[in-house]
């Protein structure tokens, strides 16, 4: 590798490390923020049809906050490509940041062949962000969903475990079985 192409490296690594840690930190905050949100919203008991209703109502909320999120996260990409003069306008800048975050990837536009690097990296950011975002959203609602065992989606009596770790219906024990 040439000093010249080995400089570029460094310096592509050199801005966008420091901006991978400031996107996850963010997003983990605001995560846990939407997060604490739903399940105080979700926490309380109610009847099955209204908790679907309210689920569905909290959950598009908690959506609309995450898309807001990774967009604010891929404006601050953006922001650092137009610092640099990497991009002509904002609205370049933004595109790029929001393809590469996300993968989708548009060929009309793209960095300049000394900061493809840094692009990449994006990329690498964009799936971490987006794997945090599906563990906090399933984190979600598993703290809210109610289960068998609340006796809200089964007439089912619920199963126990004895002793033994053997499953008893109906409080019967192990012997009597």
């Amino acid at each position: 590798m040439s000093d010249m192409a080995s400089s570029t490296w460094i310096v592509d690594w050199g801005w966008s490390l420091p901006l991978i840690l400031i996107t996850v930190i963010v997003h983990v905050f605001g995560l846990a923020a939407i997060h604490d949100a739903v399940v105080a919203i979700l926490q309380e008991k109610a009847i099955l049809r209204r908790f679907i209703f309210k689920f569905v109502r909290t959950m598009s909320a908690a959506l609309l906050l995450i898309i807001l999120l990774h967009g604010i996260e891929a404006a601050g990409w953006a922001l650092t490509y137009r610092a640099l003069g990497l991009f002509p306008d904002n609205k370049a800048a933004m595109l790029y940041s929001l393809s590469t975050m996300t993968g989708f990837g548009v060929p009309t536009v793209s960095l300049p062949p000394d900061w493809e690097m840094m692009g990449a990296l994006q990329s690498m950011a964009g799936l971490l962000l987006f794997g945090l975002t599906t563990a906090f959203q399933f984190a979600m609602i598993q703290a809210v969903w109610p289960s068998e065992q609340q006796g809200l989606f089964s007439s089912r009596p619920a199963v126990k475990l004895d002793q033994q770790s053997a499953p008893v219906r109906n409080g019967s024990t192990a012997a009597e079985r």
